[in-house]
């Protein structure tokens, strides 16, 4: 059997046999432990890995190029870290756009907020990530316990994603529909993986 099919078929079984909550044979056991720790791990790390993207061993610089010239104008990269690192951050992602005093102050009131709620549902995802482990390193991976786990990473990323829009979609009306356009025009002259062009002009102050 090929081996595309052959894993979708493993997947199906999979499924089949933890929604009965039990599994036919050992080999098919451990199959089930292996996708479902790859499904687990992933969505642990996406609930509270862009945050952590921020902090992490890259520091501030990361966290630039995740707000200046990330997928979105005002990423993950905006929320994270201490308040006087964020309000930084917010000037420089608003230098160019004629930002009023005003304007930079009701930003950095909406991002030094989401960072604070964020820093939260980091703690919370570490704490499932930390369930993930002790679940797949027992004797006995429980398929049950498993599935309820899933559910909570879910409902924690979908927790992370709304407070992040809802952010993004605050600091939206608070800038000018020109404004918005020269950060999407910005974001097109960086590259893909967030840092600026060698060649693109800085922003003037």
């Amino acid at each position: 059997m090929p081996i595309g099919v052959r894993t979708r078929v493993e997947q199906e079984q999979v499924m089949a046999q933890a929604q009965n909550g039990r599994f036919k044979s050992v080999a098919l056991q451990q199959t089930a432990g292996r996708w479902a720790m790859v499904g687990l791990i992933a969505m642990a790390a996406t609930a509270f890995g862009a945050a952590a993207w921020a902090d992490g061993p890259a520091g501030g610089r990361a966290a630039h190029h995740a707000g200046m010239g990330g997928a979105v104008p005002f990423g993950a990269g905006l929320f994270g870290g201490p308040p006087e690192r964020i309000e930084r951050r917010v000037d420089r992602t608003l230098d160019g756009l004629q930002a009023t005093d005003a304007q930079r102050a009701q930003v950095k009131q909406i991002a030094v907020a989401a960072a604070k709620d964020l820093q939260a549902q980091r703690a919370a995802g570490r704490e499932l990530f930390e369930r993930n482990q002790q679940l797949f390193t027992a004797p006995v991976v429980d398929a049950n316990a498993a599935e309820q786990l899933r559910q909570q990473m879910l409902a924690q990323h979908d927790q992370t994603s709304r407070r992040m829009l809802q952010a993004m979609l605050e600091i939206s009306r608070v800038l000018t529909p020109e404004q918005r356009a020269t950060l999407a025009q910005r974001m097109k002259s960086h590259r893909w993986h967030g840092g600026p062009s060698h060649d693109a002009p800085r922003p003037a102050p």
